[in-house]
């Protein structure tokens, strides 16, 4: 068979999605399943394996594969067991494996120059010029930065709730509000607090959950939580100003990916720094991945395509949002 079509991969913390393109920019082919993050998913070569196996009939028609996987190019011997995953499954298909901030790169800017700050679990801003010249800036992990995510904003409650425990802050509302989210003991807090997050068992995930508790109370007018949003947004402005200085373009456009920019305070604090508002991503990074793909094989990618690309691709998001996967190849069952 002709290589008639192309595969990406956009892996994830919490999930991740495999989409197969043809030439004229129609998904032909879409599942989603869990989050493949080795940092703190020990099992997530089998889910990939697990997630690509309804794909295997489709592989003697696919041309590119391109992966955007999380951590990938961040600690070597990671890396080389991603690349190694991948080419034990499509073999000799031509295949590029890159960290899924740059799948997120190019398809928020459709390929070309740009800032993409993320911000979910943890944070990175991922920049490049138009000659092609890349740069990453943050995404040290939570031990050592990840600041303005997901994460970070979690943490920075449970230090704020902790010192208004103590008397070294006042935010009574705030800590009422914590207590209650996490249905802790009011006449202990300082034990109960302490016994919560040693009985916390995938810490990095649930510490990042708290994000939405502090967006919620930032809403809802506490001064405490909105401090912690306008803090966040500060480091996530740091990052566009950063890749934009050390890419010498203070006019580079910049987007946003991640979760936590849902937030309508975040998002509009950190544009507000930035001091111009985001471009709208011309692709998810999914889309990325397929677009990348498709340039590798050298197809016509013009307007058009990524065009249709971008609408196939939200309408086999909304089947998958809604429990169905109407694309996937036929004779498999939905994942």
């Amino acid at each position: 068979m002709s290589a008639s079509l192309v595969l990406g991969i956009d892996g994830g913390g919490s999930k991740t999605l495999v989409a197969v393109g043809d030439r004229e920019g129609e998904v032909v082919a879409f599942d989603a399943g869990p989050g493949i993050n080795p940092m703190d998913k020990p099992g997530w070569r089998d889910a990939l394996s697990a997630l690509l196996s309804p794909f295997a009939a489709l592989r003697p028609s696919i041309g590119a594969v391109v992966a955007g996987l999380p951590a990938y190019g961040e600690i070597a011997a990671l890396s080389k067991a991603q690349e190694a995953e991948v080419r034990a499954f499509f073999g000799a298909v031509h295949q590029r494996v890159v960290n899924d901030v740059e799948a997120a790169h190019i398809g928020a800017f459709a390929g070309g120059p740009g800032v993409l700050v993320l911000s979910g679990t943890g944070s990175m801003a991922w920049a490049s010029d138009a000659e092609g010249r890349m740069l990453r800036v943050g995404g040290f992990g939570e031990a050592i930065g990840d600041e303005g995510s997901a994460h970070w904003i979690g943490a920075a409650a449970i230090a704020l709730a902790s010192q208004a425990i103590d008397g070294r802050v006042e935010a009574p509302d705030f800590l009422r509000a914590f207590l209650d989210h996490l249905q802790l003991d009011r006449i202990a807090p300082q034990d109960a607090l302490i016994a919560w997050r040693a009985s916390v068992e995938h810490a990095r995930s649930e510490i990042a959950a708290l994000s939405r508790f502090v967006d919620a109370r930032a809403e809802a007018g506490d001064p405490a939580a909105g401090g912690i949003l306008d803090a966040a947004a500060a480091h996530l402005a740091a990052h566009v100003r950063a890749a934009r200085q050390r890419i010498d373009d203070a006019a580079l456009p910049w987007s946003t990916a991640g979760g936590t920019f849902s937030s309508r305070i975040l998002s509009a604090r950190t544009a507000a720094l930035v001091g111009s508002r985001p471009e709208p991503p011309r692709l998810p990074p999914i889309g990325g991945a397929l677009l990348r793909a498709a340039q590798d094989l050298d197809w016509p990618v013009d307007e058009a395509w990524i065009g249709r690309l971008a609408v196939s691709i939200e309408n086999n998001a909304v089947h998958a949002r809604n429990g169905r996967s109407d694309t996937l190849p036929e004779g498999e069952d939905d994942r």
